[in-house]
């Protein structure tokens, strides 16, 4: 579905129609916050995208996701920090320190969800590359979280080791994979023994939420948990299920609960963009988005030539659009907010965030289109489905 007039993504039309809504104080709306982000919205969409996954694919595709989701993130933010320091001695607005260039870098890395799934699915592009797109975006997430966690116990003393940030790292992120996978292989087998669509839609209703809620409550990665939740129970739904009827009701409401959430979220983060102070900073604001993009095309370039000589190669014209199609979105900006109120240079990481979250939902997201046209990834046939 996309603003069929303008031909751009409706998460972009939505973003606009918040950023007035916001502007004007015409309708009052709740505040985007992490705890509404993290409570509401996140494990919905994470749920939901994560359950029309298969196993397979992702097996198929292992090694290409797990280096854009875990080193590929990390990179990018030494990458991001890298450049945004730089420009800035050179210039380019306020001089940024080292901390403020990694905090920045962690806020930003992770491709966002919300946004790259929405944006996909609208414009039909080859199975593979949209698993890949989906699959990191997913993973990723969890992996910037975890960073950005660590890297802020790190700067508070808390845990001063590089071996204690990694054992850190591999108990948050393996935690949270096992709650949810043992969450979702209990409700995948109480799928099997129930024929009312009701109580599928509701079981699979508390391992979205549960299973996040549970990881959270362990000091484990809860959307590591919810994902893996969402893959399991959507393999049970397709492979499991008792009747068509309920796979396709439950397959249905999800569908719907994603675009209600979408919906929301991009409308929420309108209006907090529309209060984010950008002028007075705003050629750091652009190099913060270009340097972002930056590192997200040379961990996308570098990955691919890593990847060249194996069964997981990609096409060449894939690449560009795995490094154009990593948009930041809602996540980046609720982190930026919930940055401790003490951290140095908080209000310049929030502008530059919100300034690279704009530029990259506006033109990335609304520029797409033509780029999947260019390179012949879409038709015009498929382009009518949207």
């Amino acid at each position: 579905m996309t603003s069929s007039r303008f031909r751009v993504p409706y998460t972009v039309a939505l973003l606009l129609g918040g950023v007035a809504l916001g502007a004007t104080h015409l309708v009052p709306l709740p505040h985007l916050t992490r705890e509404l982000l993290f409570a509401v919205f996140l494990p919905g969409l994470l749920f939901e995208a994560a359950y029309h996954l298969e196993i397979r694919e992702l097996r198929e595709n292992s090694w290409t996701i797990s280096a854009l989701a875990i080193p590929g993130v990390v990179a990018a933010v030494g990458l991001t920090a890298a450049f945004v320091v730089l420009a800035s001695r050179l210039g380019a607005g306020t001089p940024l320190d080292w901390t403020t260039g990694l905090l920045f870098g962690a806020v930003i890395a992770a491709t966002d969800p919300v946004a790259v799934t929405a944006l996909f699915r609208e414009l039909g592009a080859p199975r593979r590359l949209h698993v890949l797109i989906e699959s990191e975006s997913l993973l990723n997430d969890g992996t910037s979280i975890v960073f950005l966690a660590l890297l802020l116990e790190y700067l508070a003393g808390t845990s001063p080791t590089m071996m204690s940030l990694a054992g850190g790292f591999l108990r948050i992120a393996l935690g949270g994979a096992a709650v949810g996978i043992a969450i979702g292989w209990g409700v995948a087998h109480l799928r099997t023994r129930v024929e009312d669509a009701t109580i599928e839609i509701t079981l699979t209703t508390i391992a979205a939420y549960g299973s996040f809620v549970a990881a959270e409550s362990l000091l484990c990665s809860g959307v590591i948990a919810t994902v893996a939740a969402g893959v399991m129970c959507g393999h049970s739904g397709r492979h499991h299920a008792l009747t068509a009827g309920s796979r396709a009701a439950v397959k249905g409401f999800w569908e719907w609960l994603a675009f209600a959430l979408n919906s929301a979220v991009f409308i929420l983060l309108g209006t907090e963009l529309s209060g984010t102070a950008l002028r007075s900073e705003w050629r750091l604001v652009l190099v913060a988005a270009l340097a972002a993009l930056a590192a997200r095309a040379i961990v996308v370039g570098g990955t691919g030539a890593l990847l060249s000589r194996t069964h997981e190669r990609m096409p060449v014209t894939w690449l560009p659009v795995l490094a154009w199609g990593g948009l930041r979105g809602a996540l980046s900006l609720v982190l930026a907010f919930s940055l401790p109120a003490d951290v140095g240079n908080r209000p310049l990481i929030i502008a530059m965030t919100a300034g690279t979250v704009v530029l990259s939902l506006v033109g990335q997201g609304g520029t797409m289109p033509w780029l999947l046209r260019r390179l012949r990834l879409v038709g015009p046939a498929e382009e009518q489905r949207n």
